[in-house]
């Protein structure tokens, strides 16, 4: 139910006391009233405020608009008043009244082709977008996905939104876009993106989620705090390999012929997933996290085989380090990496990222992306050493209960885990990470 201002605006009560000034005379004078009766009745001007609201549809998705009476000018403003201050935090009622005419939003149909032409012209957009990790995330992640679409009066494709929901008892209530991956948030037209990002900060306060975090390339004006919590670093990678390797310090070139000289080698390709994931799942045991699972990797290089690179570098037939990552727009982005512990001494590390770049120049790749890490750690000292510039990741956020991120070993209240989990053997690792990792956006 709408509530009435508590006081009359100075217009209503001026259109009050002439109404009443009125009702006097015709009481009084007949000729008064028989020009009433002739005079036709001018129209009352419109009143400045819009007389419509937007009330939410209980089927989601979309907002109606409920007809205001016609009332006086003053009476209407302190209506649309006075529901603006009741409304719920999360909505904007009187500001930009064309973006909840101008568009619909939808959830994601079964045919995702349109929703990856839109990906690919749209700005900002990355390989994250894409609509194939919705199928991915779902079945072996088994996460709820929220995808969504903006589209306008004639049909045409606004913006898009994947929205992804990560829930436990344990760890908590998330929407992220995108989880396990560092990029999402909405792409599209300003407007289209700030639709988006309203009708996802509806969903999260009516699920009371614990936060709400777009990964978004971009901040834009999304009017939402922004987390600085992660960085990358981007190295621009010159037209061969040879000007890309002086450039680089001497010591870091000798770390990278070390292992050369010791009979390292580097193999790429589709085939080399397997032996990638037998490192990657090693290396994160040792770190103390939980692993992915290998489904996930199977079904990444079967959903986008053009996209996606494994590389491995091995001593003979044994592999030591491995990296996973994607193509998209001319920039390469290291996701997932990582060496045996044993392989330290041989600077195994040191040539696999060397070898990738390698490659990527080959492919004509003008910029590598080393992937996101917390400032000022261990591996974001690796990545800076190869002279690449800090890019921070501007994600932003919208926490009802004050959540400034999402679970993470640098949170004392999880530094356990990590010391745990590092005295499983591998085997039960392997089997009880994928199990828990879901969890963990």
């Amino acid at each position: 139910m709408l509530r009435l201002a508590s006081s009359v605006p100075t217009g209503a009560q001026e259109e009050h006391n002439a109404g009443a000034a009125g009702g006097v005379g015709k009481a009084r004078n007949p000729v008064a009233r028989e020009q009433q009766r002739t005079i036709p009745r001018r129209r009352r001007p419109p009143t400045s405020c819009d007389r419509s609201l937007p009330v939410p549809d209980a089927r989601g998705g979309r907002h109606l608009r409920v007809r205001l009476p016609d009332l006086p000018n003053g009476w209407a403003q302190a209506l649309h008043f006075s529901w603006a201050m009741t409304a719920p935090p999360f909505r904007t009622a009187v500001s930009e009244p064309q973006v909840e005419q101008e568009f619909t939003v939808l959830p994601l149909d079964g045919v995702p082709g349109r929703w990856d032409e839109f990906v690919a012209r749209a700005e900002g957009s990355s390989f994250c977008h894409l609509a194939g990790w919705r199928d991915i995330l779902s079945d072996v992640m088994g996460t709820e996905c929220l995808y969504r679409e903006a589209i306008g009066r004639n049909g045409e494709w606004q913006g898009v939104l994947p929205l992804v929901r990560v829930k436990s008892w344990i760890f908590g209530h998330y929407l992220v876009s995108l989880p396990f991956l560092n990029y999402g948030g909405p792409l599209g037209s300003s407007v289209a993106r700030r639709r988006l990002v309203q009708e996802a900060v509806a969903e999260a306060h009516r699920s009371r989620v614990d936060l709400l975090e777009l990964r978004t390339l971009y901040a834009g004006n999304l009017d939402l705090p922004v987390s600085t919590r992660k960085v990358t670093v981007l190295l621009e990678l010159p037209p061969d390999a040879e000007a890309l390797s002086k450039s680089f310090p001497a010591k870091l070139r000798s770390q990278i012929r070390r292992p050369m000289k010791e009979g390292l080698t580097a193999r790429f390709g589709a085939d080399q997933r397997e032996a990638f994931y037998e490192v990657f799942a090693r290396n994160m045991r040792d770190l103390g996290t939980p692993v992915l699972p290998p489904t996930l990797f199977e079904r990444v290089a079967a959903t986008f085989p053009d996209l996606v690179v494994f590389g491995v570098v091995y001593r003979g037939e044994q592999p030591l380090a491995g990296g996973c990552g994607f193509v998209w727009r001319g920039e390469f982005e290291m996701t997932w990496a990582g060496a045996l512990r044993e392989s330290r001494p041989l600077a195994a590390n040191m040539l696999l990222y060397w070898a990738f770049m390698e490659r990527m120049i080959a492919h004509e790749v003008r910029v590598f992306n080393f992937g996101r890490c917390t400032p000022g750690r261990g591996t974001h000292h690796f990545k800076r050493q190869w002279g690449g510039a800090d890019v921070t990741l501007p994600w932003c956020q919208y926490a009802p209960a004050g959540l400034k991120a999402t679970p993470s070993p640098d949170d004392p209240a999880y530094s356990w885990g990590p010391r745990l989990w590092r005295w499983l053997p591998l085997p039960i690792a392997n089997r009880l990470g994928p199990r828990l990792i879901r969890l963990l956006p």
